[in-house]
């Protein structure tokens, strides 16, 4: 079910990444979830660009599924220093 709902519009509050989704939901994630997201500057996370598969920030080398995101999933990559100084 989840791989038919696709992201319409996404927008940031200083805390979180609000996704409109395709089915009429709304979802909140926590930039701490998104390390690259969350040290990343307001104009890079603007620069979104929404796929069929989900969203994509060329700047900040980032790639999230809307899949995932429903699953509840955070980032999983390998390098996640999320409380790195």
């Amino acid at each position: 079910m989840s791989s038919l709902v696709s992201a319409k519009a996404v927008r940031f509050d200083p805390n979180s990444m609000w996704i409109d989704l395709s089915d009429g939901r709304t979802i909140g994630i926590p930039l701490a979830w998104f390390p690259r997201l969350l040290r990343g500057a307001p104009e890079q996370r603007e620069q979104v660009r929404i796929t069929s598969r989900g969203l994509h920030w060329e700047s900040l080398d980032e790639d999230i599924s809307i899949a995932g995101l429903l699953a509840g999933l955070g980032d999983q990559s390998e390098n996640n220093n999320t409380f790195a100084a």
